[in-house]
């Protein structure tokens, strides 16, 4: 029997061929499939999203549902084109392949599910919105998008940071901007010779004549320590809870603290050091050589 290493190249290119040929219908069906599945995919995510809002759900569940509803038909289109391409393959086998798959990518990306379950997770909190200003182990800023994987922090001076969800989830987290106000406090030292009825007193209306505070809510002068050269008072108040609005109180305040001070002519000491010499502490005098 000879053997004619050509023929057999030829036979295999010629087999290759046809079959590629002969399954050109179902590939098309698949495109087609694959583009219904995008056009499907992205009217259910408007309606979702459209009813989501006429119902006032908050916008970070209308992000979850969307993103959900999405790989959902993007699953289910894709198991279409794929049993259509290769009639062999059931759903059944499918779905077993799918699950087989899905636990030899889960070992090798790990951190990539791990974002992506931490993302579900936040996106369903109640607490945590997008606009709020967040701090996260040195991560500050305010919160521009939530994502499936990631989320997108403003910080305060401009720049982007993008953090993984996981992060947030695993680490504690505080939400400044939950409520509409936020508690300030105001540390300021007066003299040891001041009288302390009175140095409250100024204080409480300095406090008071400021207009960035909320006078509906409690607002506290109080001694709190016997500093080093200055008697310590704590000024304590209620204002905005975002980060412009503190800064702009915590300014208001401490101008309108000194200035009632000064008026009331109360110093605010610096630190300073007491020195007393006595008799068995004064150095032994040393003879001058010769």
């Amino acid at each position: 029997m000879n053997l004619n290493p050509l023929q057999i190249v030829m036979d295999s290119l010629e087999s290759i061929v046809e079959g590629f040929f002969a399954s050109v219908p179902q590939m098309v069906i698949a495109v087609i499939i694959l583009v219904l599945t995008l056009l499907v995919g992205r009217i259910l995510r408007a309606v979702i999203r459209r009813v989501m809002q006429r119902t006032k759900v908050r916008y970070a569940l209308i992000t979850l549902a969307t993103n959900l509803i999405g790989i959902a038909t993007w699953l289910v289109g894709v198991a279409i084109a794929i049993v259509i391409v290769v009639p062999s393959v059931t759903p059944a086998q499918f779905i077993a392949g799918l699950g087989l798959t899905s636990v030899a990518i889960g070992f090798a990306f790990k951190d990539v599910f791990e974002n992506f379950l931490a993302g579900v997770i936040i996106l369903g909190r109640e607490k945590m919105q997008i606009g709020d200003v967040i701090e996260c182990e040195g991560v500050y800023g305010r919160i521009e998008n939530i994502w499936i994987r990631e989320t997108h922090v403003r910080r305060v001076d401009g720049e982007l940071v993008i953090v993984p969800n996981a992060f947030l989830f695993q680490n504690p987290l505080r939400i400044q901007t939950d409520r509409n106000h936020i508690r300030q406090e105001l540390i300021i030292g007066v003299d040891y010779a001041t009288d302390l009825p009175t140095a409250r007193r100024v204080l409480k209306e300095a406090l008071d004549s400021c207009k960035t505070i909320d006078t509906a809510l409690e607002r506290a002068v109080q001694c709190i320590s016997f500093g080093a050269s200055s008697i310590d008072f704590q000024m304590l108040w209620w204002t905005g809870s975002q980060p412009a609005e503190q800064r702009s109180s915590f300014d208001e305040v401490a101008f309108a603290a000194k200035a009632a001070l000064d008026k009331a002519g109360i110093t605010i000491p610096f630190p300073q050091s007491t020195l007393s010499l006595r008799p068995e502490h004064v150095p032994l005098a040393f003879a001058k050589a010769s």
